[in-house]
């Protein structure tokens, strides 16, 4: 299946029907009066979050969607038939922003969450609304009103606890597929990963996260080389960042500095997300010896003061029950400082809004350019 991130649509909701200008007219009924009924309301246009759907492809071949009209309030007091609402489908973890003003108008991150983003129109009033004492026979009528019409962007952002960033081949790929039951393709070959994966890593029969994998950053991303950082925003939504570097890369780089331009790409895309918990992951540790080994943990170390160093190999599983654990444990730590301290929990707001702002603003970008 193609994999879409991002979709443009246009959602109009239904206007409301017009009110009724009529009289009574019945046989041996002097004088009858006013009996024009109201117009029913305008549809709305309602998204829904559903946990079967991955990807906003469908969004490209029917950009446009539109709400049922109300219908006009009739003779004998009755009332117009309401817009039939229209529902439409979305992934989890799906953010959707107004295209005008930019604002965002919510996220739906839980299965069958729904989000009115197009409010249908107002009916409009019949002249049995108007009679009164002195105006027996009213002639006035209101029409009902148009309903929004709205250009909305849909950005998926995928649902996951921890992600994976690093160089191309450095092993990402390599270690969900270790870890979980996610299949990526894996290749020897730069860019393997095209698209986003998610794997569920299991730590015991109750506990367990979800680990996202991500294509490979390079020098320059931020700026569009290789294949840019359009899939960074599926890390937004994750606590905590697993840095991967490549022990023994296949170009003779050096393996810090390579660690330093990632860090760097990530920084330049959005510095709130560059201070999300980071941990560097050296991967592929069973192509080095263990003097070498532990000279560049301890170059890493001195580099990145502040980062973890969890060394780990998925051709051998070296260090792969200590990384999942020490990550279990991680992801327990937060969501208890979370659940305890308003402040903590304030801080994550204000920082999950940051992101945000920087993931429309690069997309906005990338779109113009």
């Amino acid at each position: 299946m193609q994999f879409i991130d991002e979709a443009t649509v246009t959602v109009h909701a239904g206007k409301g029907g017009d009110g009724c200008l009529s009289f009574r007219r019945e046989k041996f009924v002097a004088r009858g009066g006013p009996d024009g009924g109201d117009g029913g309301d305008g549809g709305d246009v309602v998204l829904v979050a559903d946990a079967a759907l991955n990807t906003l492809v469908d969004f490209r071949y029917q950009p446009r969607y539109r709400a049922g009209n109300g219908q006009p309030g009739s003779g004998r007091n009755k009332t117009g038939a309401h817009g039939e609402n229209t529902e439409i489908r979305v992934p989890l973890g799906t953010s959707v922003v107004d295209a005008d003003t930019l604002e965002l108008l919510g996220d739906l991150t839980e299965p069958e969450q729904r989000l009115l983003v197009a409010r249908g129109g107002r009916h409009g009033l019949g002249n049995a609304r108007f009679k009164s004492s002195t105006n027996r026979a009213p002639r006035r009528t209101t029409q009902g009103t148009a309903g929004d019409e709205r250009e909305l962007s849909l950005q998926l952002k995928l649902l996951a606890d921890v992600g994976l960033l690093g160089m191309p081949n450095a092993g990402k790929s390599t270690l969900i597929a270790a870890v979980s039951a996610a299949r990526p393709k894996i290749a020897d070959y730069p860019f393997t990963t095209l698209v986003p994966n998610l794997g569920v890593v299991r730590v015991d029969d109750e506990a367990s996260f979800v680990m996202a994998d991500i294509p490979g950053l390079i020098a320059g991303a931020a700026g569009g080389s290789g294949l840019g950082a359009q899939f960074l925003r599926h890390l937004s939504r994750t606590r905590l960042l697993l840095h991967l570097v490549d022990v023994l890369p296949g170009d003779g780089s050096d393996p810090v500095a390579n660690a330093a331009a990632i860090e760097a790409e990530l920084a330049a895309y959005s510095t709130a997300l560059a201070s999300r918990p980071i941990w560097l992951v050296p991967a592929k540790i069973d192509l080095i010896d263990s003097e070498s080994l532990d000279r560049l943990v301890e170059r890493l170390r001195e580099t990145f003061p502040s980062r973890r160093v969890l060394p780990v190999s998925a051709l051998t599983h070296a260090g792969l029950e200590s990384l999942k654990n020490r990550v279990m444990a991680g992801l327990d730590e937060l969501n208890e400082l979370a659940a305890a301290d308003d402040a903590v929990r304030a801080r994550e707001r204000v920082l999950s809004e940051r992101i945000h702002e920087d993931v429309l603003t690069n997309a906005l970008a990338a779109r113009q350019s």
